[in-house]
């Protein structure tokens, strides 16, 4: 039986990132984007579906896990920054509604179908997890906040079979980063303070989420493990 897995917000950047690394060790894969024109974009691959998905709204958390007859590994990817705007109470609530409760909400949701296999769910942190973000401290508290969440749900789940991890990504280079990338002073600040001087890619996140979902890890659980090419170690 071919294992299957979900991957919210994996229409585009860290998300597809993951979705291909998991097609490559055989998952048929599931990813989700938040509106039609998202999901009509998003590249034909061999094993790859496509949905709507907005994991602020229950019905439609519901609705995507309704439409999964088995589900290996949900990968929650599916988050929002406003950088600059997030001292404004009602930009600060979305962020946290996205990437804090809608994580919490697609764990929730998958749990029963995760537990008949034994399943793992991997989390996105972020280095924001470790160090402040002064432009956006909606997200460093979201992402402090999964964090957490991943090692409570991994103690939690596990007598159900069901292991939870995070990954804590670095600089990569996305859409989202695309104009940090291009900047070259802000760009050479960061590679300058980068051990291995370069830019994350997509993949770099998604091969360590499919190591996270595999039995190679089946002993791993309540861990976020940095991506970053060692940013957060100098």
């Amino acid at each position: 039986m071919v294992k299957k897995a979900l991957v919210t917000g994996g229409a585009r950047g860290i998300g597809f990132g993951v979705a291909e690394a998991l097609l490559a060790a055989g998952y048929a894969v599931t990813v989700t984007g938040l509106s039609d024109a998202e999901v009509a974009a998003v590249p034909v691959r061999d094993g790859l579906t496509a949905i709507v998905l907005d994991v602020t709204d229950q019905n439609s958390a519901d609705a995507a896990i309704a439409g999964l007859d088995r589900l290996d590994a949900l990968v929650n990817c599916a988050g929002v920054l406003f950088r600059g705007h997030e001292y404004d109470m009602a930009v600060f609530q979305k962020v946290i509604d996205v990437n804090l409760t809608g994580t919490m909400r697609m764990c929730v949701g998958a749990r029963p179908l995760l537990a008949k296999q034994g399943g793992a769910i991997v989390n996105t942190a972020s280095m924001l997890a470790i160090f402040g973000g002064p432009l956006v401290p909606a997200y460093t508290a979201s992402k402090g906040g999964v964090a957490q969440l991943t090692k409570a749900l991994g103690v939690a789940w596990a007598e159900e079979g069901i292991r939870v991890n995070a990954v804590a990504p670095g600089w990569i280079a996305t859409e989202v980063t695309r104009g940090i990338v291009e900047d070259p002073v802000r760009s050479a600040g960061i590679l300058g303070r980068t051990p291995m001087k370069r830019w994350g890619e997509p993949r770099d996140i998604g091969d360590v989420v499919a190591f996270l979902c595999s039995d190679a890890a089946r002993f791993m659980t309540g861990t976020v493990v940095p991506v970053d090419g060692g940013y957060a170690s100098v």
